[in-house]
């Protein structure tokens, strides 16, 4: 257990993870050849889409063995698109590896996982990827995880030149050099520090000395009477701060060159953290509500929680899993506690990316897969059900971007809802909906890249050819005056003929009243039996308004007077008469276009508030609140849905990627004249 490490790889786009991640594949022999994000040839990228387009779209599990020690790794995505493929690998993974551009240092999407990081409180080292390039910068990377991201990073490397002449890295926790070699095999050769680069490692060898010290009684103690302190105890102590994040130790390196990664991988195996430093896994038992606790220890019964589903054309449903404590194995009968079903696994398999190897069982700590579970989704806890428990969830944030879809045929519409429903299944921030009054198949996500590689998923694993557009806003109609309507619907064509007679009151109501019917028929002018038949004839009016035949809503209709004729009155004919009049008011009553108001809010650096206000203003949004958060603004506004498609790329584009939004229904409002008569043109 004490050998186990269960990381990922997180970062921003282009920080250069995938090719990281190929890199330790290679060093640690999982891998015979060395593959490349540009030729499309890396393990953990192998979606025709990622390699096409050069980046990771969905997060890829990887298992690999360094001196003893078992590692489970998880690249992910670094798009914020993707984002949701970073939550769910972090509720599962012990450590974290954060990716850091040389020359960019921390990047927007970098602050985005790293405060994922923090909520799933995982210790982490930091990679400064990209050291050979020219502007590469280690120490403003540096500072800037430090003012940034609010971390404590300690560096416990230091590059041996920069740009071009970067040819190796300094040790502080060994106070040695490392030359790599100009082959590219990662090879490295272990000399002394060279002379003039002596007095720089000294002072950081004794900040970080200190650093450590800082968080360690015993250490502190032997610092402050100025003892030598042992790599081994040194090391122990820099363990057990990351572990606990006080501290993130940081490296650096060039992945392309295939240098720093050896150093890398060793300090993964000695500072993060294996299942047994992490704390019980802690949840509820499902009937009681109780809180209960698992350790990591194969005594304990089974529990797991699964991350990732995946519909694969070979082997079927695949759901991604990671032990907390007992063991599975293949066959087994488990208890669904999130569901309250029972499941049986089938075959179990630990992978790498797109490729698997059929295991026996897996233990705690382990992360794998296994075909077989039907009812089992993302988030959903797996336990033993003579001891059940419901582990904490995932949460995702809402999708943010929606738009229309459908088959250029109408015989592919069946296949388009079954094909809908696997991708939702794989991705909990994908959700489609059947719009009910425009007749379109609505499919919402993270950004327009995320629908747009979903879309063409549809296409390349399903054979699915599927238009796409922006979905049609709901508008309503409503009346703005109270007015008397008459509806007489009479025809005599030879023997019994039809007949009636209505007289409404129609008024307009408060918003968010919806429609109120009336009955004030006094003396029996219109018999009771034919009053259900009025009301029915009016709400089949209703729902097509005069102005462009939208729904009508917010109005009172009260039945005031009529009459009937003893033979040739019907329910049919009292529902045509309502009908008739509720036209006829709707006409007189001045009616108006109302279109859904949304409540939205923006998160963003204060630099940004100017240009983020100004284009809110263009979209006719209404200011809510303005409130500062330390550095950052929170704004609260009111803005109209017709204006808001396209908007997470525009204020993406506004703020370098830095602001996120949320948006939900709030309610109705009167469309503005002159934008109503753009709307009927149309």
């Amino acid at each position: 257990m004490e050998n186990i490490r269960n990381i990922g790889f997180i970062a921003h786009i282009d920080a250069g993870k995938t090719t990281v991640t190929e890199r330790v594949l290679f060093a640690s022999g999982t891998t015979h050849k060395l593959g490349g994000v540009d030729e499309g040839t890396t393990v953990t990228d192998w979606m025709d889409q990622e390699r096409e387009r050069g980046i990771t779209i969905v997060s890829a599990a990887a298992t690999t063995f360094w001196n003893d020690c078992q590692i489970n790794i998880i690249d992910t995505p670094g798009h914020v698109d993707f984002t949701a493929e970073v939550e769910r690998s972090l509720r599962v993974l012990d450590g974290g590896v954060v990716v850091f551009d040389a020359v960019s240092g921390v990047q927007p999407q970098t602050e985005t996982v790293w405060r994922q990081a923090d909520r799933y409180r995982v210790p982490r080292l930091c990679f400064v990827n990209k050291m050979d390039r020219m502007g590469a910068d280690f120490g403003r990377t540096v500072d800037m995880i430090r003012s940034r991201l609010k971390g404590n990073p300690v560096p416990i490397q230091l590059p041996i030149g920069t740009d071009s002449s970067f040819a190796g890295i300094i040790d502080l926790v060994e106070d040695k050099a490392l030359l790599f070699s100009g082959n590219g095999d990662g090879k490295h050769s272990v000399v002394s520090i060279p002379e003039e680069y002596k007095e720089e490692a000294d002072s950081y060898r004794d900040s970080m000395v200190e650093r450590i010290a800082e968080t360690d009684d015993a250490i502190l103690e032997k610092y402050l009477d100025g003892e030598t302190i042992p790599v081994e105890e040194l090391r122990a102590a820099l363990r057990r701060a990351t572990v606990s994040n006080k501290l993130v130790p940081v490296l650096c390196g060039s992945a392309l060159r295939y240098w720093g990664i050896h150093p890398l991988i060793d300090a993964v195996t000695h500072y993060l953290p294996s299942p047994l430093d992490m704390p019980a896994a802690q949840g509820q038992h499902p009937k009681t509500n109780q809180e209960e606790y698992r350790e990591a220890t194969v005594d304990e019964p089974f529990a797991a929680i699964a991350f990732k589903v995946v519909t694969d054309p070979y082997t079927g449903r695949l759901v991604y899993f990671r032990v907390y404590s007992g063991k599975a194995k293949g066959g087994d009968s488990i208890y669904n506690a999130t569901k309250g079903q029972r499941e049986r696994m089938g075959r179990i398999m630990r992978m790498l990316a797109d490729r698997r190897t059929d295991v026996e069982e897996l233990k705690v700590g382990d992360i794998g897969a296994t075909v077989g579970l039907k009812n089992t989704f993302t988030g959903d806890t797996l336990c033993d059900e003579t001891h059940p428990l419901l582990l904490e969830s995932i949460n995702f944030p809402e999708p943010v971007i929606s738009v229309a879809v459908e088959p250029k045929s109408r015989a592919d519409q069946e296949k388009l809802g079954d094909a809908l429903s696997k991708l939702s299944e794989e991705d909990p921030t994908f959700v489609r909906r059947f719009d009910e009054e425009t007749g379109q198949t609505i499919i919402s996500g993270m950004g327009e890249l995320h629908l747009e590689v979903l879309v063409e998923r549809l296409r390349r694993e399903f054979g699915l050819q599927a238009n796409q557009g922006k979905p049609k806003v709901a508008y309503r109609e409503t009346m703005t005056e109270a007015v008397t309507a008459e509806g007489r619907h009479i025809r005599q064509s030879g023997g019994r003929g039809q007949y009636g007679h209505v007289i409404l009151k129609m008024e307009p109501l408060e918003r968010g009243s919806g429609f109120h019917f009336e009955n004030r028929i006094v003396g029996g002018t219109i018999p009771k039996e034919y009053i259900s038949s009025v009301e029915a004839g009016v709400k089949d009016a209703l729902q097509n308004g005069p102005l462009g035949s939208y729904p009508v809503v917010d109005t009172k209709v009260t039945l005031v007077d009529g009459s009937y004729h003893d033979v040739d009155s019907s329910e049919m004919a009292f529902r045509i008469a309502g009908s008739m009049g509720a036209k006829d008011g709707m006409r007189k009553g001045h009616p108006v276009l109302l279109e859904p108001i949304m409540e939205v809010e923006v998160v963003a650096s204060a630099e940004f508030l100017g240009e983020i206000l100004g284009d809110l203003n263009s979209r006719r949004a209404q200011i809510r609140n303005l409130e500062a958060q330390g550095d950052t603004q929170v704004i609260g506004v009111f803005v109209p849905l017709a204006e808001m498609f396209g908007y997470v790329t525009d204020l993406r584009s506004l703020t370098q990627g830095r602001a996120s939004s949320s948006m939900e229904f709030a309610h109705y409002a009167e469309v503005p004249q002159q934008v109503t008569q753009g709307l009927l043109r149309r």
